[in-house]
């Protein structure tokens, strides 16, 4: 066996993760830390956002809210209004056009 082979065949005596076995435990260690760590921090990054930031965060939504919805009542009046003048002008204008055969029906004979 030459000096650069060692254990088993492998090289320097690393394993297959590079790393000798007496520091396996320490290497666990090393690593369940670092998920504490990282948990903890995902942990203080879901917390709820203060009142005062949710307050402001909802008062922004409703005023967006608002504004789309007269955004959307305005240009459903643009469209509602002239569709409803052109029909009372249609109803109307036949009411009208009644009215004014009715009248001249009464009207003394050579008056017109």
């Amino acid at each position: 066996m030459s000096g650069a082979q060692q254990e088993g065949g492998r090289p320097f005596g690393h394993g297959l993760t590079g790393f000798r076995k007496a520091s396996e435990g320490s290497l666990v260690d090393t690593v369940d830390l670092e998920l504490n760590r990282l948990i903890s921090k995902r942990a203080s990054q879901d917390r709820q956002p203060d009142p005062d930031e949710r307050e402001e965060l909802w008062q922004r939504s409703v005023r967006a809210y608002n504004a789309r919805r007269a955004e959307e009542m305005r240009a459903a009046r643009v469209e509602y209004h002239p569709g409803q003048a052109a029909r009372l002008a249609a109803t109307l204008g036949a009411l009208v056009s009644y009215h004014e055969r009715k009248a001249k029906k009464y009207l003394p004979k050579g008056a017109a």
